[in-house]
């Protein structure tokens, strides 16, 4: 792809969007009145923004409980996602989904699932939709590489393939399921490769360089709308912080502080900001950049916290349907 083609500065904005926008989650967090557990995607933040940049507003997205970062790079409003968290009823589900559930599907999203691997078949469910309709939208599915794991994986490619489905599988693998490292669970750690069993194109990168993801996924989804069958990205990374909540989890020895002060060094927006240098983006820029974020972010947290608790009436309301089937 020519480097023109590439929209370097809506990159760079969406990663320092996720990036502050979890910053933020961290920073607030101790206070104890943001009750649900919060998977954040800090060091991540590549892979999120380097897919979601080629994706229209009708297209499905389905996600895992570590989802802020997808929600935000679709375009979901900051506002409803802390509101959510805070229990309120101006989040994007009224206060009753909590980190791991969001959903906005005026935007594609339909739901967030908690269930390792749960949300893959959803993917497949919502692109099959899209073939039976005859219509372009397609269905991208982003999980780690414990869902790989699982049964409903293996089920879900087989499926996808043999129908020719409009699916773009993303495995964001960060090496650890949990605390479990990919090497002490699997024999092979690139997860594309069994992918392309199923006779799947495939594309293995590097999950910290914004522009590796941005082609793969540029590539993939042009498959999709032509009716090519469905695209698997596998993106290796790292997250920072350990599997549920604010704190680094080499404190309990889940894993060597070393390896996460290494992969520290690999920085999704660091190196990404070297190489906007060539644009003339300076140290500067990216520093006012950082800074019009977090006002914004101050605000839109402020605000979710001004809102009122649910009524206790609303529990009824949205677990049953009214008016029958």
């Amino acid at each position: 792809m020519n480097t023109a083609e590439i929209p370097r500065r809506d990159l760079l904005e969406t990663m320092v969007l996720l990036r502050c926008f979890e910053e933020k989650i961290v920073e607030v967090y101790g206070r104890q009145d943001m009750k649900t557990p919060v998977h954040l995607y800090i060091g991540q933040e590549a892979i999120a923004t380097g897919v979601c940049a080629h994706l229209r507003k009708e297209d499905y997205l389905v996600t895992t409980h570590r989802s802020h970062a997808h929600c935000l790079a679709k375009g979901a409003d900051p506002q409803a996602l802390y509101a959510e968290f805070y229990g309120r009823v101006d989040g994007c589900c009224k206060g009753m989904g909590g980190s791991m559930h969001p959903a906005f599907p005026d935007l594609g999203i339909i739901g967030t699932s908690a269930i390792v691997g749960g949300g893959i078949p959803h993917g497949v469910g919502t692109a099959l939709a899209s073939s039976l309709r005859g219509d372009d939208r397609i269905s991208v599915v982003f999980f780690g590489d414990g869902a790989s794991e699982e049964g409903t994986f293996h089920e879900s490619l087989n499926f996808a393939a043999l129908k020719k489905l409009p699916v773009l599988f993303v495995c964001e693998n960060n090496g650890y399921a949990t605390v479990s490292p990919l090497f002490n669970r699997q024999p092979n750690p690139d997860v594309s490769e069994r992918a392309k069993g199923y006779g799947i194109t495939s594309y293995c990168v590097d999950g910290n360089d914004v522009e590796a993801v941005y082609e793969a996924a540029d590539k993939a989804v042009k498959q999709l709308r032509q009716g090519g069958g469905p695209v698997f990205i596998e993106a290796k990374t790292y997250r920072w912080k350990g599997h549920v909540g604010p704190g680094e989890d080499w404190k309990t020895g889940a894993r060597d502080r070393e390896e996460l002060e290494q992969w520290k060094k690999e920085c999704p927006l660091k190196r990404y900001l070297a190489k906007l240098k060539e644009d003339g983006v300076s140290a500067s820029d990216f520093d006012a950049l950082v800074q019009k974020t977090d006002a914004m972010l101050d605000a839109a947290l402020e605000e979710a916290r001004k809102s009122e608790f649910p009524p206790t009436e609303q529990m009824y309301e949205l677990l049953y349907r009214k008016g029958g089937c």
